[in-house]
């Protein structure tokens, strides 16, 4: 991302506290930010992972506000602020094909599906971020349900792709934006391991690696 910019992602928690804690996660974030860059990003994109397609309404009219009134609580003024929030679905059936000298076969990472197949009532997309050497590939579901940064549909594509790459623990490419992976990660570490919010000191670090 650009240095003006904040992206970070949510990972699964159970229903019943899906919309809990978001206002402190969000505004520890920031304060974090402004510690290291002395300045507050102009834009945030939230990829929130975990979530299914029942619970997209549920989201729209709880979470987004929950993120919407930290923003105001930190920035004193929203408009000072965009915000994009992009959900993310890996648990999917759909599956693609490219057709090349009358074969089938896997479409060539980076490909991007958002027409015919997707719901006109979203504003969603389906990326191919990887390639296989055995079997079908299976791309990943995005639906952005807010949207006040504006972004282009070519400019959340290519930068869901390209957050794809940002992944530390691997040379290639991962199937979702690397801080989905990191939020998955930290979740796995904190509820297997330490069973604790980790120290305060490692906030900046990415110690669950």
């Amino acid at each position: 991302c650009q240095t003006n910019c904040l992206c970070f992602s949510k990972q699964f928690v159970p229903s019943y506290c899906l919309f809990i804690r978001v206002s402190r996660f969000l505004s520890a974030a920031l304060k974090l930010w402004y510690k290291h860059n002395l300045f507050l990003p102009q834009s945030i994109i939230v990829y929130r992972d975990g979530v299914g397609d029942g619970q997209l309404q549920a989201l729209i009219e709880h979470e987004v506000p929950q993120i919407r009134s930290s923003l105001k609580s930190v920035y004193g003024d929203e408009s000072k602020v965009r915000l994009t929030v992009v959900v993310v679905k890996k648990r999917i059936n759909t599956r693609f094909f490219a057709e090349y000298q009358g074969r089938l076969q896997n479409p060539l990472p980076g490909t991007v599906i958002d027409v015919e197949v997707t719901k006109r009532q979203w504003y969603d997309f389906f990326i191919v971020s990887q390639s296989v050497k055995d079997g079908t590939v299976t791309p990943t579901h995005y639906n952005v349900i807010h949207d006040t940064v504006h972004f282009t549909p070519d400019g959340i594509q290519c930068l869901t792709y390209r957050l794809c790459h940002m992944y530390y623990n691997l040379s290639g490419v991962i199937r979702v934006p690397a801080p989905c992976h990191y939020a998955h990660k930290l979740a796995y570490l904190v509820g297997q391991s330490i069973h604790q919010e980790p120290h305060y000191s490692l906030a900046s670090r990415l110690f669950y690696l």
